[in-house]
């Protein structure tokens, strides 16, 4: 299982990567969106809006 903080090493975690891939190769879903794209680019411009005076470089 792919979880934060689980995998004590690079090679457990890509290990276990592999092993999600080839499941979800093997038994495939289709993605299914939860929100709308007008209420995804609605959370985006007000993302922007809140980081546009940021002094991040």
């Amino acid at each position: 299982m792919i979880r934060r903080g689980v995998h004590k090493s690079v090679q457990v975690l890509e290990k276990d990567i592999r092993a999600w891939m080839d499941e979800w190769n093997d038994n495939p879903k289709p993605f299914v969106w939860t929100k709308t794209a007008e209420e995804i680019l609605e959370y985006l411009a007000k993302y922007c809006r809140r980081i546009s005076g940021a002094e991040h470089e």
